[in-house]
């Protein structure tokens, strides 16, 4: 079966390193949570709003041990009016076994504010 896994974090700023660390945690904690191996994942779709442009986030998941060969494309998110700022969504498309139920979507920083009802522990 194949699933979508999301996740998404805020920065604090426009700021490369700090573009860099917050998608490896956010990759990091999707990964481990799920239980998810490289090779199980056919693509990584990367948005960023448009207050972010100095980095590009696919970079730390590209270095990332084993993730060399997935695909990963970022893009911009669409500007919705009052849309959360500073933010970074990832949708992983992973083979797994796992029932839809079973996903745990993770959303960090001020992320948690997009999707409430699947902030770990509520799902």
């Amino acid at each position: 079966m194949i699933r979508g896994i999301r996740g998404a974090t805020t920065v604090s700023s426009n700021e490369q390193t700090e573009i860099y660390e917050k998608t490896k945690n956010l990759l990091d904690a999707i990964v481990s949570t799920n239980n998810i191996e490289p090779e199980d994942v056919a693509h990584v779709l990367v948005s960023v709003t448009d207050d972010i442009n100095q980095a590009f986030p696919a970079r730390p998941i590209r270095e990332k041990e084993g993730w060399t060969y997935v695909p990963v494309m970022c893009m911009k998110e669409i500007d919705v009016p009052n849309g959360l700022p500073y933010c970074i969504r990832l949708m992983l498309t992973v083979n797994t076994d796992q029932k839809q139920t079973d996903i745990v979507h993770i959303y960090q920083e001020e992320a948690v504010k997009l999707r409430p009802d699947l902030v770990e522990g509520k799902a």
